[in-house]
C-alpha cells in the first residue's frame, strides 16, 4: 500500500457457522465456519489493493488465533476473494471465512493492513 493509500475498515456483521456451496471442500470433523462481514473504504488518494484474507485473524477465548481459510461464498454472503482493488472514494464489502473449532468461542477479529505486515492493525470484540 503506498503512502498515499488509505483505507477505514469496519466489522459490518459475524456469522456463525454459515454453510458453504457445494464448489468447497468438505470441512474438517470438529471444525465450523465462522464468517466476518467487513466493509473496506478507500479514503485516500490512491488505488487501494491488498489481499484482505493474508491480514485477517479471528482469536477465540483461549487466546488461539485462526487465519481466514475459505475463498468461495457461503450462505452468509459474497466472499471477497483473494484480490481486491478500491478506487479512491470507493468501498468494498465482502465475508471473509474461518474454519475453527466446533467448542471454540470467538472473542475478537483482527485485520491487518498490506495482507498482515503493517504495523497498523484494527481489533473488535465480538460480543
Amino acid at each position: 500500500m503506498s503512502g498515499s493509500a488509505k483505507a477505514d475498515v469496519t466489522v459490518v456483521q459475524v456469522i456463525d457457522a454459515p454453510t458453504a456451496g457445494d464448489d468447497v471442500d468438505v470441512l474438517p470433523a470438529g471444525k465450523r465456519y465462522y464468517a466476518v462481514q467487513f466493509r473496506i473504504a478507500n479514503t485516500g488518494t490512491a488505488a487501494y489493493g491488498d489481499a484482505p484474507s493474508n491480514g485477517a485473524k479471528v482469536v477465540d477465548s483461549q487466546g488461539q488465533t485462526f487465519a481466514a481459510s475459505l475463498t468461495a461464498d457461503t450462505s452468509a454472503g459474497p466472499n471477497f476473494g483473494t484480490a481486491l482493488t478500491i478506487a479512491p472514494g470507493d468501498n468494498a464489502l465482502g465475508f471473509l471465512v474461518f474454519q475453527v473449532p466446533v467448542d471454540a468461542t470467538i472473542a475478537k477479529v483482527q485485520f491487518g493492513m498490506d495482507s498482515g505486515m503493517s504495523d497498523r492493525t484494527g481489533q473488535w470484540t465480538v460480543a
